[in-house]
């Protein structure tokens, strides 16, 4: 997920306790040289994550097969935070109701779920393609 955030220009949060270290040498060699192309937030704990979001006025979006709003009717707005959780669980309970809103992406039933990290680039892409942020389009390419 770090590299499509470096690839679409969107900048990334780590929240505690991740599977990894961002300083973590086996962390910096799977980013490969796209962790020099990032902004990467990291917040110790859920609440040092939350006190950050509200001092930046940030509407927290979570991203769950549980969600009450569908992503293609979804408006997104800029400074939106999209969240995702872990692919085996999601996310705990105070993470999903502290959430400003709660997207789902449709799938042919009955798959239950995208994994996550296709999930979120999915999200990702439609909140850009709303906001007219996709990156354009190579020049000089055919």
């Amino acid at each position: 997920m770090m590299r499509t955030c470096a690839c679409l220009g969107v900048d990334a949060a780590i929240i505690e306790p991740a599977g990894f270290r961002i300083n973590d040498s086996r962390f910096r060699r799977a980013a490969m040289d796209y962790i020099d192309a990032l902004s990467i937030e990291s917040h110790n704990s859920w609440a040092s994550f939350a006190v950050w979001r509200a001092a930046n006025q940030r509407r927290l979006v979570l991203l769950t097969t549980k969600g009450e709003a569908c992503l293609w009717d979804f408006a997104f707005r800029e400074k939106d935070i999209i969240l995702v959780g872990r692919e085996s669980s999601g996310v705990p309970e105070a993470v999903r109701v502290s959430a400003d809103v709660r997207v789902y992406i449709p799938i042919q039933p009955p798959l239950r779920s995208l994994n996550v990290g296709i999930a979120a680039t999915i999200a990702m892409t439609e909140g850009l393609r709303q906001l007219g942020r996709l990156p354009s389009s190579r020049k000089g390419e055919g």
